[in-house]
């Protein structure tokens, strides 16, 4: 939680706040004395709790200060009067409350917070005395509708908690969407409020759920912002990706220098474009010609300054390339912001000065651009890679390079790609946000770490989410937010939670690690979206289909769908009365020349589902290598039989990707031979389709997963 100065209020007077915001609180009474707390027992019906209130008492239960299960007056007197004399100065005026036993074998707990990155924030979780220790907790920043207090209940991991349990009935749940949203009420409405604890919300046999306790925190919300820049212009965009000119400032002969790369690396990707650069002695570099001052150079003839100057140097180097019409400048000097003060104050000076030059400024400390419809690859580092439809906006750049070389391996290619460095200027949201407009783009990718401004990095991925997915992986953590003082909804309140409740609110996929975010990001530039959970797993192996449907399972979010009759009688024309005759559609060894394709039609065309996931591609073409790496070929009617398993993984991957275009469905191909064989004619193939070739069916599902939520997300899927 984030205030300076806090304070709590009694519970009594918690529960009397919260009430008005559809927190359904147990009746009870507020008492001074033994006999009055008897009087409102005999009033409220015997079992009875009796605890001991107060302005400065927070936890009662760790201090003996509540009463269960008084079922008679005697009872009840002894507990009041007992409690009473347990009260210390330190606790002030104190109460007595008396109210109904609630019971109930299932508690949930719900708050709000005011994380000092995403604001006002609300969580629902597993509660009780354990609620710490279990950590079944969602969180989604403030507002939160019915429909995202719908899809925080659906989060959480112990649903079997939620739905009918031991003869109870399942938990109310527009009961429990009204707390949620009251919730949200009041983290809007209250900015006073800086947390609200309910624990336990106890379900009751009947499924409605009653809040037996509430603590409130008053005080001031410190947020942490940071100033709002003026965004940069389609055209400053426009100079860093599809530049009529670059400049490599500070080009060297020395093949190890910053400046000899980055400049063999543009030449190389192929750009077109011109290519110019300075040297202060004016040396013939890669058959460059370079000037040892850029007022030499010609005017409006360059977009982008790739700068490999130290830090002294830049300032210059800036007023020169904005007389020159120079819109963009790529930063690759260290020295800046990761130097400690006085490079931060370096950084500080640069960016003021760039803004009043209007030119859009990357890094520093930096690696480079990729701008693959441009032929440009100006960085300091391998890989050039294919193009394609993602583009990656990261603050490593170490993590850059993984995508593209995952793109080199896969054939999955990049439209456009940044380190953005130090972020100085141009940030992670600025780049997902243009690419957002840009036509080359289907995808965005992106590395985050070091936040400074959680809700407002999180409100600009969303607006992007409405048109065009954003995949996100995050690495490290923002600084702790601070708790609520005695508060368990505060000590719940990781961080890293919280980022991902913002995360599925905004609909931007967050992904666990670099593989898995790249292969989303691949799913996204390369399948349509599915139009519902119904999935089926084609395999040609059975364990390969058990594996891969634990894997569907564990999504929590699609469906392995039962076969309908229809497409069981189907599919039976083609295989052998010993397939599964189920999901996983196991063909059981009986497949003849055309069966994969045949059998892919049916279950693609039906009208019930929603997505294939197909596991055993390159099988036969496996073992047509063998064959061409035994001492037998060609020889033996091998070569054959040889090139007739090739033609048929090729035929079968080519089938997949007919049927996805024709059917408008996902078709995911999975097999380990995507890395242990990549020449394989099927997995080959697939890369030729343009499409990705999973490695796993788990990877194959966990990607799915991703693509069946966001189509959830935007309104494409039926849930």
């Amino acid at each position: 939680m984030s205030s300076e100065q806090t304070s709590t209020l009694s519970e009594s007077d918690s529960k009397a706040l919260l009430s008005s915001y559809s927190i359904p609180f147990a009746p009870e009474k507020k008492t001074n004395t033994a006999v009055d707390a008897v009087a409102a027992a005999d009033q409220l019906g015997y079992p009875v709790v009796v605890k001991l209130g107060g302005d400065n008492i927070a936890h009662k239960t760790e201090r003996g200060l509540v009463r269960l299960r008084l079922d008679n007056a005697d009872a009840v007197s002894e507990a009041a009067t007992s409690l009473l004399a347990a009260a210390t100065a330190a606790d002030g005026d104190v109460h007595l409350l008396v109210a109904p036993m609630i019971s109930g074998t299932r508690e949930l707990i719900a708050g709000m917070l005011v994380d000092p990155q995403f604001g006002p924030t609300v969580m629902l979780g597993i509660g009780g005395v354990m609620a710490e220790v279990i950590a079944d907790v969602a969180f989604r920043p403030a507002p939160v509708d019915e429909a995202g207090a719908a899809a925080m209940i659906d989060s959480l991991r112990m649903q079997g908690l939620l739905e009918a349990f031991r003869g109870e009935s399942a938990v109310n749940r527009s009961q429990l969407i009204s707390v949620i949203v009251g919730l949200s009420k009041v983290a809007i409405e209250r900015a006073d409020i800086v947390s609200v604890d309910v624990n336990p919300l106890i379900v009751r046999a009947n499924g409605d759920v009653v809040a037996v306790d509430a603590l409130v925190e008053m005080g001031t919300r410190n947020i942490s912002m940071v100033s709002k820049r003026v965004p940069y212009t389609d055209a400053q965009f426009r100079a860093l990706f599809e530049p009529r000119g670059v400049l490599v400032a500070g080009a060297s002969t020395h093949p190890g220098k910053f400046g000899f790369v980055s400049l063999h690396n543009i030449l190389a990707s192929g750009y077109a474009g011109g290519v110019y650069g300075t040297n202060l002695q004016g040396e013939e570099v890669l058959g460059i010609k370079t000037v040892a001052d850029i007022d030499s150079l010609p005017d409006n003839a360059i977009d982008l300054v790739f700068v490999c100057t130290p830090a002294s140097a830049n300032p210059d180097l800036l007023r020169a390339c904005a007389r020159k019409g120079i819109g963009a400048a790529f930063l690759t000097s260290a020295g800046y912001g990761e130097a400690g003060d006085e490079g931060r104050q370096l950084e500080t000076e640069l960016v003021a000065l760039a803004d009043e030059l209007g030119i859009l400024l990357a890094g520093p400390n930096g690696q480079g651009v990729v701008s693959t419809p441009a032929k440009l690859c100006a960085q300091i580092v391998a890989p050039y890679p294919p193009a394609g439809a993602i583009a990656v906006a990261s603050q490593s750049g170490n993590f850059v390079s993984s995508f593209l070389n995952y793109a080199r391996q896969t054939g999955v290619g990049i439209s456009r790609a940044v380190s953005a460095g130090n972020a100085a200027a141009l940030g992670v949201a600025d780049l997902v946000e243009w690419y957002g407009t840009d036509s080359a783009t289907k995808v965005a990718l992106t590395y985050v770490e070091g936040i400074s401004d959680g809700r407002g990095l999180m409100e600009r991925l969303a607006r992007v989410t409405a048109n065009k997915p954003v995949v996100l992986i995050k690495g490290g953590a923002t600084d702790k937010g601070a708790r609520a003082a005695a508060s368990h909804t505060g000590a719940l309140a990781a961080n890293d939670a919280i980022f991902d409740g913002a995360c599925k609110a905004g609909g931007v996929t967050r992904a666990a690690n670099v593989e898995e975010a790249f292969e989303a990001a691949a799913t996204f530039a390369t399948q349509p979206l599915p139009l519902g959970p119904n999935v089926v797993v084609l395999t040609t192996a059975g364990g390969w289909g058990v594996v891969t449907s634990d894997a569907i399972a564990n999504d929590g979010s699609m469906h392995l769908m039962t076969l309908p009759e229809d497409l069981l009688a189907q599919i039976d024309t083609k295989l052998p009365p010993r397939w599964s005759r189920n999901n996983p559609v196991d063909c059981a060894g009986g497949e003849t020349r055309d069966t994969i394709p045949e059998v892919m039609a049916m279950i693609a065309e039906h009208k019930d589902v929603d997505a294939i996931i197909y596991l055993g591609l390159g099988i036969q073409a496996n073992q047509a290598r063998l064959m061409r790496e035994g001492q037998f070929h060609p020889g033996h009617g091998l070569d054959r039989i040889v090139e007739y398993h090739e033609r048929q993984d090729a035929r079968f991957a080519q089938a997949a990707h007919d049927l996805s275009i024709s059917t408008g469905k996902p078709i995911l191909l999975a097999t380990e031979l995507a890395v242990a064989d990549p020449d394989n004619s099927g997995v080959r193939t697939v890369r030729e389709t343009g499409r990705l070739c999973y490695a796993s069916g788990n990877r194959a599902a966990v990607a799915l997963g991703h693509l069946y939520r966001y189509a959830v997300h935007t309104g494409v899927a039926r849930k």
